[in-house]
């Protein structure tokens, strides 16, 4: 990959925003002493996996988006989770993305959210997705490039991986956490595109 294709998924945003000192201090943090950048992206993943909590697993607020107050918080959904991977890969310069699932919120068909995860770029793999949601029984997301460990497989036909990576969240996404204070609002009004 060039600079030039990476331009925008090495760029600080509004939500991926690591110029916050605090986010800077913790990707330095998380980098140094590593021996590669395959290393310092396991480490990023690892923290945000298992060091910020899930929103609903915990039943903890604020309701969180951009990656600075999701670091402040400790706390946060998927998709804020993921703001905050995306800044810690950027500052430690690893080209990163925003990844979307189309999943049933019951056990299968209607209705349906969001899920939101990572892709970082690889040396030696190319784009590889991550999913720092968190882990619990029955979800196991790891980082082990080429293989993927993503927290949820979809089920065809109806739930739905989008291919695309993203430099920017979904507009969907932001306007739903920034429009909900409680975790009971945000699980009524999770965000959802068609597939």
């Amino acid at each position: 990959m060039s600079l030039v294709d990476a331009g925008p998924f090495l760029s600080v945003s509004k939500y991926v925003d690591f110029d916050d000192p605090a986010v800077a201090a913790k990707a330095a943090a998380l980098a140094h002493s590593a021996s590669s950048r395959t290393e310092i992206a396991r480490r990023c993943f690892e923290f945000v996996r298992d060091e910020i909590k899930h929103s609903v697993d915990f039943m903890l607020g604020p309701i969180t988006c951009k990656a600075s107050d999701v670091l402040r918080h400790g706390t946060g959904f998927c998709y804020a989770k993921s703001h905050l991977l995306a800044a810690l890969l950027r500052a430690n310069g690893l080209p990163a993305g925003l990844c979307y699932q189309r999943l049933s919120i019951g056990e299968q068909g209607a209705p349906y959210c969001l899920h939101g995860l990572n892709a970082v770029y690889l040396d030696g793999y190319g784009w590889y997705r991550i999913d720092a949601r968190g882990n619990k029984p029955g979800i196991n997301a790891a980082f082990t490039p080429p293989a993927e460990a993503l927290a949820f497989a979809v089920r065809p036909p109806t739930e739905h991986d989008f291919p695309q990576i993203l430099p920017n969240p979904l507009p969907c996404v932001v306007e739903t956490l920034e429009a909900h204070t409680t975790i009971e609002e945000m699980l009524r009004h999770l965000p959802d595109v068609a597939a």
